[in-house]
Order: structure tokens, then C-alpha cells, then sequence
């Protein structure tokens, strides 16, 4: 064995010497501070304080840490010489002594829960010791709740067991307490019983488990349960709570409804409806639903009768019969409903002269429209054509009728009681008459020899056909009553004498009009031309003659001015000089 070996051996055996000396009631004069409890959680690192108070110009000769169990027996666990650890046998690594003499332990175990003690020696000057007790503690698992039976039945006498409450891996041993709607439950042993068990696992920590017996009644059919546990970790009290749960109460039915469901409080033809009968009890009873006066069952078991447009044969008395088998004795309940659907017949429409018939409507004629119709409430009647509408009322004057009193008259009728119901029929009325022609031009002007289109449009109540006085690319359009004809022809000098007529014919006459085609201003026909150039011809000459005898009459009177003042000699001093040549 080595010689430091041998020094650590031999130190060792006076420290526990000196610990038997200081039991023994050796003087010991050196006060040690520790606190009386420390708390711990299980996994977590634990510090134990130790203070030693130093004397004046002294030092630690060492530093020894102890644990005692229940019996009060001192085991060393480690001490301290000038800085230096030492493990006693067998060795724990998760133990070790701080700077300041504290005693750490991590990954604190449920095994650690013992009182520790530490002991200063300061050589020839004393020594002290004092102890701390160390608690650990672990928060157990968030407790989970189940409901023991799918259903209770509230007519039940016994307690019935309601849920059971568990929450595992707790220390110090748990407890679990039981709430209605957040109201502490407490056993009674006439409406509440509650049985905890507790289960100490192979770790050392609990388990709690705890049974809720209580008397459901029918109020408890909304309750809300919950189980809460109750510990304490790092020496505070602390809770959790499971999730929520309800009970699902079975008891019998004190009463049913029969009620109508519809989208407005009138029902009327063409609505979906529904019959809906609902009984108290739960689970819901067996139905019987059956018109009053009949025996036939319309929708048996569920309760619910649905009608899609609704039509006023199904108005009358309504019955709904329920057999609770929750209950002790087999009860009987009815319930009646009155349903009645406001109609509104479609309009029968009657016209005088009666429509159709063998005789004509003519011009000029007078038309009479009756619209006639039953309902459940008071009526109004409005006669419509093509958005136009009439003054109010079942009857329709049509007087001194023309093609343009032709078209579709409807009769709309109404229930002003209940909004959007209405009923409607449409009646056509044509008058004969020789066809209408409307052009969108009566004069064309037009340029010879280029290529023009003339529309002509046609309204005619009965077959009409239609021409024109020239030949020409022909186009038809026809929709209803209306008929549009196009031709395309080419301009010539005898169009523009004698124009394009567009006529239409039918069974009660014809009709025609007459397109004039006129030349547009600044363009000339070649026989327009030759005639503006002879023209131009004659009218050159006539300004010429007339500038002739200006300028002659101008030069004579300049001539007689001359004459009559004397200046113009020539005649005299002429006639000399020729004498005078004539005698030589």
C-alpha cells in the first residue's frame, strides 16, 4: 500500500474518532449552521447548507458529511481535507462537497430522503456539527377520468357507480377528491360514496385510484364531473384536474309537443314543412304520427314527418302517439297539431268576344278580359302586358282595339296577407289587320351606280308576305310578329326617277311604302354633266357679246367727247393736205 494511501487511511480513522468523540460528549465549540428541512423533487439536484462559523485566525482541519437513518445510525458518506474529497465505500458519484462546505446531490432519488449531518473540525480550536432533513417529493401524473356504464337510469334506487378517477407515479402518496358542476362531493353514504385505493409501485411512488358512487336523478342529466388530485411537491400543496365529462341520464317522459316547422308562419302551397314531435324523456321514446281521421301511420319511430311542397289537400289534424319504455308502468302520450295550408288557385281567364273563335278580332272592336280565381285569404288582381300594367281589378276593357292592342296579357294574382305567393295565366290577343310597315327612311340619298341597302319592317299578327318593285339581293330576318326585309340593289337613272316600293300583304289587305332616291349634293351624273357643260358654253358666249358692245359703247363716247372739245383735228387738217397733194 502506498504511503499517501496509507496517510488517507490512517486521516480517515481519526475522523471517525473524532465523530465518536463529539457523540460522546467531547467539548465542541464551533457552531454549525443548516437548515432543518430542505425540499428536493425527485430527478432534480439537491443542496444541503452547511455554515460553519470560523474562529478568529483559524482553518478547517476538515469537513465530514454523514446520513442517518431511521434508527439514528451515522453512516459517513464523504468528507473534505484542505480542499480534497473523499468517498467512503462503496462510492456514490452523485454526491459531492462545495467550496462552501455544502453537501450536493443530483438526480435526487426517492432513497435520498434521509436526515444529513456535517461536521467541522478546526483542529486544536474545536469542532461542530448540525443537521438538515431532506424531503423529496414528485408531482404524479395528470389524473384521467372514465365513465363506469354507458348510460344510468335515474329511476334506479341504488347508487350507481358514475366514473373512476386515476393518477399515477405521485410522492408523497396523493389524494383525489370529486366535483359536480365545480361543487366539492363529499361521501355521505346515502346519495355519495367514494372508495379510494392506493397501489405503492416497484419505484416506491403511488398510485391513486378512486371510484365516484352516487343517486342520479333527472337534474343530473346537464351535470358536469370532474376528479382533481391533490400533493405536495417542494413542500407546496398543488393541484390538477382531469378532463370534463357528463352522464348520459335515461328517465321516462312527463309530457310531449307536437309542433309544425315551416319558413313562415303561414304555410302555404309550395312550402316545405316539417311535423316534429318531441317528447321529455330520454332516450327518446317510440312515435306514431297518423292524420286524425286516418288510420294509416305516415312515420313511424322517429317522430319527424317531412312534406315538400306542400299542396292544401295536405291540410287537417295531425297525431302523434309515444310509448316510453323507460318508464314502470306503460304510458301513453298524444298530442295533436292542426296544419292548414293557404292555396291560391291558378287564374281561369275568359274574354268576350270569347278567345279563340272562328270570328275575327277586327279594328276597332271592343275586348272584354275576365280573371277569375279562388284562395284561402283575400285577393287582389293585376292585368299586366309586356311590363305595362293596368289599373287593379279582375276585369280588362279594351276599347276600340287596334294591331297595337295585340300582344300577351297577364293576369297576376295576389294574397297581400302572405308576402310572395302568387298566381298567374296569360292569354294572347290578336287583332287582325292589314300589316304595318315602318322604314327607317322615306328619302335615300344616293349616288348613281353605287350599291345601297333598303330595309323594310313588317308587323303582321297573322302570315303576311312581303315584295319589292325591283329585283335584288333579298335579305329575311323574322321573330315573333316582326319580320325585317333587306334588298341590296344598284342605283340607276331610272331608280332615281321612279324609286323602290316595299310591300307587305295578308289576308285583311296590303300595305307598301315608297322609298325616294335622291342624288347627294356635290355629285354629278354623266347626264348631268353634258347638261351643266352645255350650259357652261352658252353662258361663256353671252359674256363675251355682252363685254363686245361695252367696250364699243365706251370707245364711241370717248370719241364724241374729243370731237365736241376740239382735239380731234384730223378731219380738217386731213382733208387740206390732200387737196393740196391733189393739184401738184
Amino acid at each position: 500500500m502506498s504511503r499517501s494511501r496509507l496517510g488517507s487511511v490512517a486521516l480517515g480513522w481519526l475522523l471517525v474518532l473524532a465523530s465518536d468523540c463529539s457523540r460522546g460528549g467531547a467539548d465542541s465549540n464551533v457552531e454549525v449552521s443548516m437548515p432543518d428541512v430542505v425540499e428536493a423533487e425527485i430527478g432534480e439536484t439537491a443542496i444541503i447548507n452547511c455554515q460553519p462559523s470560523l474562529p478568529d485566525n483559524g482553518s478547517y482541519a476538515y469537513i465530514s458529511w454523514f446520513s442517518m437513518n431511521g434508527r439514528q445510525e451515522r453512516k459517513r458518506v464523504m468528507y473534505m481535507i484542505k480542499g480534497k474529497e473523499y468517498h467512503d465505500s462503496p462510492v456514490n458519484s452523485r454526491l459531492s462537497i462545495a467550496a462552501n462546505f455544502s453537501l450536493i446531490i443530483s438526480k435526487v432519488s426517492l432513497q435520498d430522503a434521509k436526515t444529513y449531518g456535517c461536521q467541522a473540525s478546526f483542529g486544536v480550536t474545536g469542532f461542530g456539527e448540525n443537521r438538515s432533513e431532506l424531503r423529496v417529493s414528485k408531482a404524479p401524473e395528470k389524473p384521467e377520468i372514465r365513465k363506469i356504464s354507458s348510460f344510468i337510469t335515474a329511476s334506479d334506487p341504488e347508487m350507481s357507480e358514475v366514473a373512476e378517477c386515476i393518477s399515477h407515479n405521485g410522492y408523497p402518496t396523493p389524494t383525489l377528491t370529486w366535483y359536480k358542476d365545480d361543487v366539492h362531493l363529499k361521501p355521505d353514504r346515502k346519495q355519495i360514496e367514494i372508495h379510494p385505493v392506493v397501489t405503492k409501485e416497484s419505484s416506491g411512488l403511488s398510485t391513486v385510484r378512486s371510484t365516484l358512487l352516487a343517486q342520479i336523478t333527472k337534474e343530473d342529466r346537464k351535470a358536469i364531473f370532474h376528479c382533481q388530485v391533490n400533493y405536495n411537491l417542494m413542500g407546496m400543496n398543488k393541484t390538477s384536474k382531469s378532463e370534463s365529462i357528463t352522464v348520459d341520464v335515461h328517465y321516462p317522459s312527463e309530457s310531449i309537443s307536437f309542433v309544425i316547422d315551416s319558413p313562415s308562419p303561414e304555410v302555404k302551397e309550395g312550402d316545405n314543412v316539417t311535423l316534429r314531435c318531441e317528447a321529455d324523456g330520454n332516450p327518446p321514446p317510440l312515435y306514431t304520427l297518423s292524420r286524425a281521421e286516418e288510420e294509416n301511420l305516415l312515420e313511424p319511430e322517429t317522430g319527424v314527418l317531412p312534406i315538400y311542397n306542400i299542396q292544401k289537400e295536405d291540410s287537417g289534424i295531425y297525431r302523434c302517439k309515444m310509448l316510453d319504455l323507460q318508464a314502470i308502468t306503460d304510458v301513453e302520450l298524444i298530442a295533436n297539431v292542426t296544419l292548414f295550408v293557404n292555396y291560391l288557385d291558378v287564374p281561369t281567364l275568359t274574354s268576350v268576344p270569347p278567345m279563340p273563335s272562328s270570328r275575327l278580332l277586327k279594328e276597332g272592336e271592343n275586348l272584354f278580359l275576365t280573371c277569375n280565381t279562388t284562395g284561402s285569404k283575400p285577393l287582389e288582381f293585376q292585368w299586366e302586358k309586356e311590363g305595362e300594367r293596368f289599373p287593379k281589378g279582375n276585369l280588362l276593357n279594351l276599347t276600340n282595339i287596334s294591331y297595337k292592342t295585340s300582344g300577351n296579357y297577364t293576369c297576376v294574382v295576389t294574397m297581400p296577407d302572405i308576402p310572395d305567393f302568387s298566381r298567374s295565366n296569360r292569354v294572347e290577343v290578336v287583332v287582325h289587320a292589314k300589316p304595318v310597315l315602318v322604314a327607317p327612311k322615306g328619302v335615300v340619298h344616293v349616288q348613281e351606280g353605287e350599291m345601297v341597302n333598303l330595309t323594310c319592317n313588317i308587323t303582321s299578327f297573322i302570315p303576311v308576305t312581303n315584295s319589292w318593285s325591283v329585283n335584288g339581293t333579298i335579305y329575311s330576318y323574322k321573330q315573333k310578329n316582326q319580320r325585317t326585309s333587306t334588298i341590296q340593289i344598284q342605283v340607276t337613272k331610272a331608280l332615281l326617277k321612279s324609286g323602290v316600293n316595299c310591300s307587305a300583304k295578308n289576308r285583311m289587305g296590303t300595305s307598301e311604302h315608297h322609298f325616294k332616291l335622291v342624288p347627294r349634293q356635290g355629285t354629278d351624273t354623266p347626264h348631268n354633266k353634258s347638261e351643266k357643260t352645255t350650259q357652261e358654253s352658252k353662258g361663256v358666249i353671252i359674256v363675251a357679246v355682252v363685254i363686245c358692245i361695252l367696250v364699243i359703247a365706251i370707245l364711241g363716247a370717248v370719241l364724241y367727247f374729243l370731237h365736241k372739245k376740239g382735239k380731234l383735228t384730223c378731219g380738217r387738217s386731213g382733208k387740206q393736205e390732200m387737196e393740196r397733194n391733189t393739184s401738184i
